[in-house]
């Protein structure tokens, strides 16, 4: 990751993001040692969470609360 300061980017703002959208390279910018911002090409943002990808896929088919086995089968709740 590229560190910009913040003169050099207001200089070079078209370059440097098109730099960034051509190198799927972030670069940060920093005015007097500090991060100020973060540029990020568009294709890194886009991309979900694998977190929910199954969501909508499954179906219930019957009874979901009900033991999938008779009690007697369960040796703890036979005491």
């Amino acid at each position: 990751m590229e560190i910009i300061s913040i003169s050099r980017f207001q200089k070079n703002c078209n370059a440097i993001l098109e730099k960034v959208n051509q190198s799927d390279e972030s670069v940060l910018i920093s005015r007097k040692g500090k991060f100020l911002a973060k540029i990020v090409p568009l294709s890194l943002s886009e991309k979900k969470s694998w977190l929910g990808c199954m969501a909508g896929t499954g179906r219930i088919v019957g009874d979901i609360i009900s033991p999938a086995e008779d009690v007697s089968v369960w040796e703890v709740l036979a005491q």
